[in-house]
């Protein structure tokens, strides 16, 4: 969760890095120059009002996208800055992510006239601001190259009390549906590919509208229900941590009464702060694995917390 700032202006950015073209088991920062300002920075765009962290974090995938002309995919948060804007009673807040390049090249453009690959120490040296310089040590405290698994608790669905029928198959109500409608371009923004759900309706419903998207197939979890998670916690883990070992691009939706103590669990065996967490329906944990363990957790709250 990002602790609130009196900011004026607020954008989002991201340190967008690559596999090195030139030098095995290396990567490659993108820094950009802008010729309105005759700086070298990382890729940003700023918000509109009202926007919250998540939906920026999505826009700046498309940002990404029209600034350097790489598609990319975000991994985990790093930090956010607040600085003062030159010539302006006003300060600027801008909230950073990873973003992984997977595709597309680089166009000059009317912002950005020139773009660079460089080895992160290069990088550093080349950043105008020391702001930057900040974002990229945060970025460097993990290996870039982490496998990202979303853990998804389901969107709103009607009241256990009033739903007559077994509960397995109570649905989504209007607001869950459209919940799982605007998670789609959030699980999208972090690479989703592979679909899986705890073998009740509602959760397989949550999932559905990307699944279409996607053209993929959502494989049931029958370990992974509140109920099978109460009668053995540890075939859930192990279920879990089997998925998150295929590799990038897992999406997993559950209930909440298995989300919190699984990450309560993880967090602890890996050794992991976790940040706070409201745990909405529809929300997601974006976790960040190397060689099976949890080395980063990051919190998204629903895409529609307010309505």
């Amino acid at each position: 969760m990002v602790k609130q700032v009196k900011a004026n202006i607020f954008a989002a950015g991201c340190v967008v890095w690559r596999h090195s073209t030139q030098r095995e088991r290396e990567f490659e920062i993108a820094i950009i120059h802008r010729p309105k300002y005759d700086d070298w920075s990382f890729p940003k765009g700023k918000l509109d009002p009202g926007e919250t962290a998540i939906s920026a974090a999505v826009r700046e995938v498309r940002e990404v996208r029209e600034e350097t002309g790489f598609d990319v995919r975000l991994g985990r948060y790093l930090r956010a800055e607040t600085y003062p804007v030159p010539g302006h009673r006003k300060l600027k807040r801008v909230l950073y992510w990873t973003a992984e390049a997977v595709s597309g090249s680089f166009v000059p453009n009317d912002e950005v006239d020139e773009l660079r690959w460089l080895p992160a120490a290069e990088a550093e040296d080349h950043l105008s601001y020391p702001m930057d310089r900040k974002v990229l040590r945060e970025f460097l405290d993990l290996p870039p190259d982490t496998s990202t698994l979303l853990l998804v608790r389901h969107a709103k669905a009607g009241s256990r009390k009033k739903y007559r029928g077994d509960d397995r198959l109570r649905p989504l109500e209007s607001k869950g549906r459209r919940q799982a409608d605007a998670l789609v371009p959030v699980l999208e923004a972090f690479g989703a590919e592979y679909l899986h759900s705890a073998d009740r309706t509602r959760c397989v419903q949550t999932l559905e509208p990307l699944s279409i998207v996607l053209g993929t197939p959502i494989e049931s979890e029958p370990t992974l229900s509140e109920e099978a998670y109460v009668a053995d916690p540890r075939a859930a883990h192990d279920r879990l941590q089997e998925i998150a070992s295929l590799g990038e691009g897992r999406v997993v939706c559950s209930q909440g009464g298995v989300i919190p103590d699984v990450m309560a669990w993880w967090a602890e065996r890996d050794g992991v702060r976790l940040p706070p967490a409201r745990g909405l329906k529809a929300s997601t944990w974006v976790l960040s694995l190397l060689d099976g363990k949890l080395v980063a957790a990051d919190h998204i709250d629903s895409p529609l917390p307010k309505t």
